[in-house]
């Protein structure tokens, strides 16, 4: 795998014409496995014999994945996405709380009233911008603050802990970053979450964050607060890794939840709450200004903008490889042996593009199509009981930004060329670290 990511769509074409199942090697020359064709993977995140916790992944057990390893974050955080059976639907269900239709749908008159303020800010940016002809960066000043306030207010997360976040989230996803600068940002992490906390536990409001310290606050032991000094301790090599009073203490009950799992759940939350709509909406922006004849449907009523989001999470997914995922045992899938306790990528983005399942214009991107059953169904959300828990938000984050975007920018279009567009530093999400447009 490339750390320094780039647009994955060449690769994964190469790839898939080799299998739907490949070897790959991970920085520092770590063995593993992706699965990129659509079918394949759909039976991989569903199967009964794949795991998420770390004490399958057999080279991280044996103590040969070093500390300061870019990707070790992904493996022993504490929370729902490392988690399996019913620690997994324990965490979940604290979580979901914040997630029910009904709680999603009360954000949508916030959502929209935000929207419309990053656009009169992104107009009085474009209008103040000398330089460029006139162009603004929409990922800046539109596509990164809307997921971003929206999911911090959802936690309780201060306004002045939120840019420093998405520096150090922008570092945890990042796969060419260096062991000491990777094991500064988990210290750095732990440290302004911990802020968060003291903050929520100082003044509690109507957010995740205060609802999770309540659940703590319930069932507080000895063995939990020393958790919390561990917690601190290991946070030089992984966010919120496993101590020994976690595994000592447990969390078997359904109203238990560790240190390390309370900043654990904050850091996913954070990270999947607002990178990857940051990537939806910039990849869906440079979609659309690619394909005009596509936003004329959009513009003219003859397609839904819902069409366009779907669209883009099939064609170009917002994460390209999601790690990791292990066989507990030997597994073979579509022809392809994957050893016990490998560790395995999810490729999003080459199975919203395998030709097997989405035809041999899978490379098209095209707002009317439509899938012909739900096993061919793009699976840029994940599947299975590991389904992203946010997906209705992101959606409808999504939805809001493209459809009041190009209503008031009908005209908008991309400055540069999509050669000149800065790519993300990693094989993991997939979206640019610009995106400057023209009004229009």
């Amino acid at each position: 795998m490339d750390p320094t990511g780039g647009c994955p769509h060449a690769a994964n074409a190469a790839l898939l014409t080799r299998g739907a199942v490949a070897p790959v090697v991970l920085p520092g020359e770590v063995p593993a496995m992706a699965v990129l064709g659509h079918e394949a993977l759909r039976e991989f995140l569903g199967h009964p014999d794949v795991a998420k916790g770390a004490e399958h992944f057999t080279a991280l057990r044996e103590g040969r994945i070093p500390d300061g390893w870019p990707l070790k974050t992904f493996a022993t955080v504490r929370g729902m996405t490392t988690a399996d059976g019913a620690d997994h639907r324990r965490l979940r269900s604290l979580v979901s709380k914040v997630f029910t239709a009904r709680r999603v749908e009360s954000l949508r008159p916030g959502i929209e009233r935000l929207t419309e303020e990053l656009l009169d800010g992104l107009a009085d940016a474009a209008g103040a911008n000398a330089g460029r002809d006139g162009a603004v960066d929409l990922r800046a000043r539109f596509a990164l603050p809307l997921p971003m306030r929206v999911i911090s207010e959802l936690l309780g997360v201060d306004a002045e802990f939120r840019d420093r976040l998405h520096v150090l989230s922008t570092q945890l996803v990042s796969t060419d970053i260096g062991p000491e600068e990777a094991m500064a940002a988990n210290r750095e992490m732990v440290a302004v979450l911990g802020a968060v906390v003291a903050s929520r536990r100082a003044r509690p409001g109507d957010d995740l964050t205060s609802a999770l310290i309540a659940v703590r606050a319930e069932d507080s032991t000895a063995a939990d607060h020393g958790a919390d000094t561990d917690a601190e301790a290991d946070a030089g090599t992984s966010v919120g890794a496993p101590t020994s009073a976690d595994r000592s203490n447990g969390s078997d009950r359904a109203d238990r939840l560790s240190e390390s799992e309370l900043i654990g759940t904050l850091l996913l939350m954070i990270i999947a709450g607002h990178e990857t709509t940051l990537n939806l909406i910039t990849n869906a922006v440079r979609a659309l200004c690619a394909h005009r004849d596509q936003l004329e449907l959009l513009l003219e009523g003859r397609a839904d903008w819902a069409d366009a989001v779907e669209e883009t999470l099939r064609w170009d997914s917002p994460v390209s490889y999601f790690p990791f995922r292990y066989p507990t045992r030997d597994l073979t899938v579509d022809g392809t042996l994957i050893p016990r306790g490998t560790p395995v990528l999810a490729g999003y983005s080459a199975a919203g593009r395998d030709p097997s399942v989405h035809g041999p214009d899978a490379g098209r991107f095209d707002l009317a199509r439509r899938p012909s059953s739900a096993m061919t169904r793009h699976l840029s959300l994940g599947h299975g009981v590991h389904y992203c828990l946010g997906a209705p938000l992101a959606r409808m984050e999504t939805t809001i930004a493209l459809r009041q975007l190009f209503t008031r920018f009908p005209g908008l279009k991309v400055a540069v060329t999509e050669e000149e567009l800065p790519r993300q530093r990693s094989f993991v999400g997939n979206g640019v670290r610009e995106l400057p447009v023209v009004l229009g």
